[in-house]
């Protein structure tokens, strides 16, 4: 019954579609789409299964082949991984889209569709949009700002889907504690302190305020970089010489997660891990998040959290006695005063963008069109681990009634500039100055140092760090901070 469902669905799709162009020409066509890394077959079954099969259906003299830029198929065969050193991304990537055989397509983030946009190596859309009249109204406008912000205010990809994040409640608990419910637009001090006051109990029984995600595996020095990101401030300079954390705005953002961590405001990851009672040696969801645990009253979380809620709500009762059903609400996250209506994750990991060398630019065009248009949109809104560019067929999932916006009315975080992102590529250690912070951060929460402190002594740590990448670019560093250069085989 599901499958006959599926074909009716698919019928109407194709039907809907069936005014494109290249669909009338019969002529056998080849449209080859380059992808960043490859070499897993369930990465080409996903994206077949995503965005490719039911072109080819409706487009049956259109073959679709995928080119990685980087096959990274025996990788997981390597003793560490880690060690080995991958060929740059963006490098390879213009080796796909160059040469006798140029890829048409290609899907990638937008932090390296940036690189390519620098490099005019992507087709811009604009003109093709108004050519062929697509009406991009409906698409959520934080989608195409965040597209036309890379692209200098124009276009040159498109994005069926993105991801993004918000803040859900603890009804009971705010209603418990007397304290009025989290509600859009608040700022990162309002929802602390809300955090504080419906934060109460000590130990295992403590419900905590607040938490930055819903895993175990982050500390407080991630928290402490989702807090700061909307913020934009940097760790060194333009030039990758000097640090610049050593200021009063560093200093702030640390004695506010500090501060909070302190007061077991932030949920410790440490309850996280400890079983409940018996020492239980499988997976159970419910235990593992404090949100469905009901130890922390609001965290922040992706739109597909909400199938996680829905099914506990509906199932972890069957087998978990002690298990009570979450009445969730959800809001905008947190935003700071200084970026107003800047907060949240949003990301955009499949844009799709056309080879300015495309050999078969129409039928790309046309493919690219397809992803973007209100057919396919009505089609993938039923997958409701990310959300469809287009406002109209965003719904709440499973027919509940919540605060769905919440999940596009920020706008996301601008990426990094592609110059700095040019820097972290051609100079690999610089991703381990940002990740020591958390050894001077960890002195902070352990009151061996005052923030002002623990930022002076990252600030001569990182730059000795630098100086080091200074006078050898490809130097790399173990977590102690002791710098060392791989070898030309990896190792």
């Amino acid at each position: 019954m599901a499958a006959g469902l599926a074909a009716t669905f698919l019928l109407s799709l194709l039907a809907g579609c069936s005014g494109e162009k290249s669909s009338d020409s019969k002529e056998e066509k080849v449209l080859r789409i380059g992808i960043p890394y490859g070499g897993d077959r369930r990465n080409e079954e996903y994206l077949r299964q995503q965005y490719t099969n039911v072109y080819e259906y409706s487009h049956p003299n259109v073959k679709i082949e995928f080119v990685s830029a980087i096959d990274e198929s025996g990788l997981r065969y390597m003793d560490d991984p880690q060690q080995y050193e991958l060929p740059d991304t963006a490098e390879s990537m213009k080796k796909i889209m160059t040469g006798s055989n140029p890829v048409d397509v290609v899907i990638l983030d937008t932090s390296s569709l940036r690189n390519l946009i620098q490099e005019n190596m992507v087709k811009q859309l604009d003109p093709l949009i108004q050519e062929d009249k697509l009406d991009t109204s409906d698409f959520v406008p934080a989608v195409m700002d965040g597209l036309k912000e890379i692209g200098d205010n124009k276009l040159y990809a498109l994005a069926p889907t993105f991801i993004s994040s918000a803040l859900y409640y603890n009804k009971k608990a705010f209603q418990d504690a007397g304290v009025e419910p989290p509600k859009d637009g608040m700022t990162w001090d309002e929802v602390f302190n809300a955090a504080a006051r419906v934060a109460k109990g000590e130990g295992k029984n403590r419900m905590y305020g607040f938490s930055f995600n819903r895993f175990m595996g982050y500390d407080d020095y991630y928290n402490l970089m989702t807090y700061a990101d909307p913020l934009q401030l940097r760790y060194f300079d333009d030039k990758a010489e000097k640090m610049t954390v050593n200021t009063p705005q560093w200093e702030k953002v640390w004695s506010t997660i500090s501060k909070y961590s302190r007061e077991k405001v932030l949920i410790d990851k440490k309850i996280m891990e400890e079983p409940e009672g018996n020492d239980y040696t499988y997976y159970n969801e419910v235990r593992h998040d404090p949100f469905l645990s009901s130890r922390v009253a609001m965290i922040l979380a992706d739109s597909s959290y909400v199938n996680t809620l829905n099914d506990a709500n509906e199932n972890a009762s069957k087998t978990m006695k002690t298990f009570k059903p979450i009445d969730w609400g959800v809001v905008t996250a947190p935003v700071h005063p200084e970026k107003p209506g800047v907060g949240g994750s949003m990301s955009i990991s499949d844009a799709f963008a056309i080879n300015a060398s495309a050999p078969n630019p129409d039928t790309a065009w046309d493919f690219v069109k397809f992803q973007a248009s209100e057919e396919w949109a009505k089609l993938k809104s039923r997958n409701s681990y990310e959300l469809v560019s287009r406002k109209s067929y965003i719904k709440p999932v499973g027919g509940k009634d919540y605060n769905i916006a919440a999940f596009y009315s920020l706008k996301p975080t601008p990426p990094m500039s592609s110059k700095e992102a040019k820097m972290y590529r051609e100079k690999k250690g610089l991703y381990s100055i940002k990740e020591i912070g958390s050894t001077f951060f960890q002195q902070v929460l352990e009151n061996k140092k005052t923030p002002a402190e623990a930022l002076k002594a990252y600030e001569q740590k990182g730059n000795e760090m630098l100086l080091a990448i200074k006078n050898n670019p490809k130097t790399k560093f173990q977590p102690d901070g002791t710098p060392y250069v791989p070898q030309a085989n990896g190792k």
